[in-house]
């Protein structure tokens, strides 16, 4: 879920660096101080909040100088040293999101902490129900790549792990974190599906023919990497979109 913050009042000058955060807060109508290079969601969230840098290289003066009273962070997407800097002048909530019941617990947490229980509760409430109604699909084993040169897979304590198991398959990817993988290991493996993510490296479909060269027995496709990784608010346009790819595969 996260670090667990002890506040004397309720933050009002809030700076997320994590971009799927971002698009909750927004869905709980605040407005954020400061978001990232990266926070794409809602379209005019670099407008109606300061660019305060990337997920990995923050301006860490510039997000002081906003005078937040909460920074909103995450383990995985946000580099040690600078929550490590930004915390010793502002308390910092970091998130750890390595399943969708912890990404649950993350936003209702969140929601408490900014006093808008009621909104987060029912914006969970409607992602329980819809996550219900996944596709049961045919068993099948996966290696999610996320990464070229070199190739780097989703591993087996991720929150990506979490939604391949959700969708009735398996990760191939017995190993923590985002490994780098070859080629020649994936086609040991011979996964029935290869999913390349559009995110963070932006996969296309001249990956597809490359790929699906060196692994025949494989079925190679390009996935929605938002819909795989980004928890909060985005986990609700997920289903439909899950229900397409279900589709694709079958």
């Amino acid at each position: 879920m996260g670090k667990i913050l002890e506040l004397k009042q309720t933050p009002k000058r809030v700076v997320s660096l994590v971009p799927s955060i971002t698009e909750f807060l927004f869905d709980l109508d605040l407005v954020p101080l400061g978001v990232t290079k990266f926070c794409v969601h809602p379209a005019d969230a670099r407008k109606r909040s300061k660019v305060i840098g990337g997920t990995k290289n923050p301006k860490v003066d510039h997000i002081l100088s906003l005078q937040p009273d909460l920074i909103i962070a995450n383990k995985e997407e946000n580099r040690q040293e600078d929550i490590n800097a930004l915390n010793e002048q502002c308390p910092v909530y970091v998130s750890d999101v390595p399943t969708v019941e912890s990404a649950l617990e993350m936003m209702l947490a969140l929601g408490e902490i900014l006093e808008r229980s009621s909104k987060s509760q029912m914006i969970c409430d409607e992602i329980r129900s819809k996550w219900s109604q996944i596709p049961q699909n045919e068993e099948k084993t996966v290696v999610y790549l996320i990464w070229k040169d070199p190739y780097m897979a989703a591993g087996n304590d991720t929150y990506i792990h979490d939604v391949i198991h959700r969708l009735s398959w398996t990760n191939a990817i017995n190993s923590p974190r985002y490994p780098q993988i070859s080629l020649e290991e994936v086609e040991s493996i011979s996964p029935d599906l290869v999913l390349l993510s559009s995110e963070p490296f932006p996969f296309k479909e001249k990956h597809i023919a490359e790929l699906s060269t060196n692994l025949p027995h494989s079925k190679v496709i390009l996935v929605d990497g938002e819909a795989f990784s980004w928890y909060g608010s985005r986990m609700l346009p997920a289903l439909e979109y899950f229900s397409k790819l279900h589709g694709e595969v079958f």
